[in-house]
């Protein structure tokens, strides 16, 4: 049996909280969707009380060290609960707004702005991106998978699509773990290049330079490989746009959506609000993760401190923000509508539907799983294992957050926590399930 610590008297946490939760979710509430009874929505408020029974024992068994969770339906708002700590240490309760990095959930918004921009007529998905960024013209295509370097000719160039849908032989250097993929990681590292996970220095046109110096994984179109392909495509808007990535983001999408809590890069007094990182330590528990401190695992590097340490001028199409529960409800509630929330239409509902179907043809991300233009999408829930209707479309991030999208339950979940690696109950995953047992109707 572990030591008894900071998270075991959860009677006075559970006190603390309470004195908070009304006045911070009213705050958030009033910044997100509006809120409802979860009866009025068809959700039973007694079964959402197995929500917080689920995020309250991972808090105790020191999974993670606190969580918000949204469930919204039909526009609104039937829950929205934080749990724990923000920061252990400094004696800092979650609450309704906290801030939070939300790293690979930065791909939907992303996705986008180039379906934006895609709208207005700049180019066609099957382009060749190097009509926009040369550097990734003529690629190259490894051939080998025993560490050597080989390569040849590509019979294709890389599409936007194949960039929205991960098909474009672009990997992730953390991917590394053996054969080509090893080796694709060892030639990411001898370039420089960043996955977008802790300080970067110069601009993300740099990383399509660096990429365009190394073979890609496989023939554009051919595989599925989840990685820097929406990173290439912020540089894309960056250059369509005539405008720099997070100028585009806060001009075009947050401002519009009312997202005033979503950021690439934090200054104070929002540094307060932003959680803090846990990682395993060594007696099977929780440590915080320091402002000082980068994790090196293999290929793997990140920090806890990107958001407002540092050189503040990479914008990670990919992995960058920053955001709220209730911030980002309004972005999924914007693609539930068709495109459009609050009486601002970003996209119209044909290039939403577009998004949100296969685009991947036979290959696959999981069984009854396939990938659209910005999400993953559930084909078969039968399939898939998972409650929900076929269509739903959803993600995470790297540091244990999730949201999904049922277009035909009306239905939003969003679960964020902050550790690395993700917690190995599955947390973030059995959030949904226990968010679709409360609907009722």
């Amino acid at each position: 049996m572990r030591p008894m610590g900071l998270f075991a008297p959860r009677a006075w946490l559970t006190r603390v909280l309470g004195l908070v939760a009304a006045s911070a979710a009213q705050l958030a509430a009033a910044q997100g969707l509006p809120m409802a009874e979860p009866e009025a929505l068809g959700v039973s408020s007694e079964r959402l009380a197995r929500v917080e029974a689920l995020i309250d024992a991972a808090i105790a068994n020191e999974e993670i060290a606190g969580a918000v969770a949204l469930i919204a339906r039909h526009g609104r708002v039937a829950y929205l609960q934080p749990f724990g700590m923000a920061d252990i240490d400094d004696g800092e309760p979650m609450q309704a707004d906290t801030i939070f990095r939300i790293a690979s959930m930065t791909k939907p918004v992303t996705s986008l702005a180039v379906m934006m921009l895609h709208e207005e007529g700049h180019f066609l998905l099957d382009d060749p991106v190097s009509r926009f960024i040369p550097e990734l013209g003529n690629p190259r295509v490894l051939t080998a998978d025993d560490g050597s370097v080989d390569a040849i000719s590509a019979r294709g160039e890389i599409t936007i699509q194949q960039l929205l849908t991960h098909t474009s032989g672009i990997s992730y250097g953390f991917n590394g773990d053996a054969g080509r993929r090893a080796t694709i990681a060892q030639l990411y590292r001898d370039a420089g290049i960043s996955d977008g996970l802790s300080q970067t220095e110069g601009r993300i046109a740099d990383l399509s330079k660096r990429l365009g110096s190394v073979p890609l994984l496989f023939e554009p179109g051919t595989e599925y490989a989840y990685g820097l392909s929406v990173d290439v495509l912020g540089h894309l808007v960056e250059v369509v746009s005539g405008m720099m990535l997070a100028e585009f983001f806060e001009q075009r999408i947050f401002a519009p959506l009312a997202m005033h809590d979503t950021h690439f890069y934090l200054d104070a007094p929002d540094v307060e609000r932003l959680a803090s990182v846990y990682v395993p330590d060594d007696r099977g528990g929780l440590r915080e993760l320091a402002d000082d401190e980068t994790i090196e695992a293999g290929y793997l590097v990140y920090s806890g401190s990107y958001h407002f340490k540092g050189p503040r001028t990479y914008y990670s199409g990919g992995a960058g923000l920053v955001s709220t529960a209730s911030d980002y409800a309004r972005l999924l509630q914007m693609f539930l509508n068709g495109g459009e929330l609050d009486g601002v239409r970003l996209l119209s509902p044909t290039t939403v539907e577009l998004m949100t179907r296969n685009g991947i043809g036979e290959l696959s991300v999981g069984p009854g799983r396939k990938f659209g233009l910005g999400f993953a999408v559930v084909e078969d829930p039968g399939r898939a294992g998972v409650p929900g209707s076929p269509g739903t479309y959803y993600w995470g991030g790297f540091f244990n957050t999730r949201f999904f999208v049922d277009p035909g339950e009306g239905l939003i979940g969003i679960f964020l926590s902050q550790r690395y690696p993700r917690d190995a109950g599955r947390l973030r995953d059995r959030f949904i399930n226990v968010a679709y047992q409360a609907i009722v109707d």
